[in-house]
């Protein structure tokens, strides 16, 4: 894919990039390994000062950074902000924070013989960064604040389509006050991320994106023995039961399934439905699936933009033309908005069956998949009967079915009554196939750091091992 802005509203290419070469890609890792050696240096109160003022002036650029991200990707501007506003907060909650999580953890002396002991987080290095486009600057800031924070340096190898946003990620730790060569954008193709992962100087990666792009990369590591961290795809469950209150959990339900135009992981994909309250939910989730407006995503009024690229439609138009294929019913929506741009409908899939593919590939749009079932046990059934493992959403007032969900659905989270997202003060990743490691919370940032066993003994021959048999 080239590495091109291309607005989605319209179908125009607006500004196109060329791919880093050889010698400027060297001089970038190079100057990542100076700039390291200078961090891990600093101290935690320097390093939150830089973090704060890059708060700053993100907050004073919210409206122009939210602009580009709608420009590039197509989400609805009042939700770009959103995001520019929530990355602000990441920065901040990371440089009050940041210290606090990588204290020392200080040993018993006399349980290991020893005068002292301790267990110590160190930064790794340079850490390379895969980014996905759904979500521009919050996914590159929830990497990129926690890991500078610990005194790491970030190299960003953002998606093709969102070069400006990326960009801008470099701009504005900058002018936040971080030295030069601490946070990079490399504008390289997927082609030369293998050349990159492998030099010496990258200690580790992390991606958030498609399954097979986290396998390419957790195999280049892994011949590599770098520390991964993997963000994949998700195809969350939304459970309704009989306790729940119908109308707020079908309220909830469109705003879980076509958040940012229903491209997000953690968007609820599969609504499973309890038999006794499905007639109720299903007309209520209808009618408020096919009430959403879709158009420019500049416009205030505009519920849906258009999906990000012109394949990714074409992927979700294939999902859906499979199902129905095959016997599903589209309740509402079903085929793409005419005209330019790349818009496809709010859509309800009913009827789905084993044999269509959307039943375990994830749907990425806003497409939304109804299932009924008799029972809570067959409810958490379908739900696990997924290779993902990303979120999931329980709506139940009864205290043993929700203890039932959290306890048995296979998933990295479970929202009770409410709708999956993220908090930096929350771990945030999944399990199966939708990757493995964390990020944001305390969990987040040691992830990229050495958590290095200190022991010291007295001046005589009682070190470690010195009655080993």
């Amino acid at each position: 894919m080239a590495i091109a802005t291309i607005n989605p509203a319209t179908g125009e290419t607006v500004k196109t990039f060329d791919a880093l070469g050889e010698a400027e890609i060297e001089r970038k890792l190079a100057l990542a390994d100076r700039a390291f050696g200078e961090l891990r240096r600093t101290s935690f109160a320097q390093r939150s000062s830089w973090t704060r003022a890059s708060a700053e002036v993100l907050d004073n650029d919210v409206d122009r950074v939210a602009e580009l991200m709608t420009l590039e990707m197509g989400k609805t501007l009042a939700s770009a902000k959103a995001e520019a506003k929530k990355c602000a907060t990441a920065l901040r909650f990371y440089a009050e924070h940041a210290e606090r999580f990588l204290a020392d953890e200080i040993a018993d002396p006399d349980s290991v013989g020893a005068h002292r002991a301790w267990a110590q987080y160190q930064p790794l290095g340079p850490v390379l960064a895969v980014m996905p486009w759904n979500f521009p600057l919050w996914q590159a800031m929830r990497f990129a604040a926690p890991a500078l924070m610990a005194g790491n340096c970030g190299l960003l190898k953002h998606a093709s389509n969102v070069p400006q946003t990326a960009l801008y990620m470099e701009e504005l730790f900058r002018r936040g006050g971080f030295p030069e060569g601490v946070f990079q954008t490399l504008l390289i193709s997927s082609g030369q991320v293998e050349r990159v992962l492998r030099d010496p100087r990258v200690k580790a990666a992390t991606l958030t994106g498609s399954e097979p792009a986290g396998r390419a990369v957790a195999a280049i590591a892994g011949d590599e023995v770098k520390h991964t961290v993997l963000e994949l795809g998700g195809s969350d469950a939304f459970l309704v039961l009989p306790s729940a209150d119908v109308k707020a959990a079908a309220k909830t339900a469109v705003t879980a399934r076509c958040q940012n135009n229903g491209q997000s992981c953690i968007a609820a994909k599969r609504f499973i439905v309890h038999d006794d309250v499905a007639d109720d939910f299903e007309a209520e989730f209808v009618a408020r699936m096919a009430a959403l407006t879709v158009g420019d995503p500049m416009d205030p009024a505009t519920d849906i933009g258009p999906l990000a690229t012109e394949q990714g439609r074409a992927d979700v138009e294939e999902l859906v033309a499979d199902a129905v294929g095959k016997g599903a019913v589209a309740a509402c929506g079903g085929t793409r908005v005419p005209g330019p741009g790349w818009y496809y409908p709010p859509t309800v899939i009913t009827g789905i069956t084993p044999d269509m593919r959307m039943y375990q590939e994830e749907l990425f749009g806003p497409v939304a998949q109804l299932y009924r079932v008799p029972d809570l046990d067959a409810a958490i059934e379908l739900a696990n009967a997924t290779s993902f493992g990303l979120g999931s959403n329980a709506w139940t007032n009864d205290p043993d079915e929700q203890e039932r969900c959290i306890d048995e659905l296979d998933a990295g989270a479970v929202f009770v009554n409410g709708m999956t997202t993220s908090y930096p003060d929350l771990p945030f990743g999944g399990v199966k196939r939708s990757g493995y490691g964390r990020e944001l919370s305390s969990q987040g940032i040691r992830e990229f750091c050495n958590l290095k066993t200190v022991w010291i003994g007295e001046h005589d021959d009682q070190g470690p091992g010195a009655h080993a048999e």
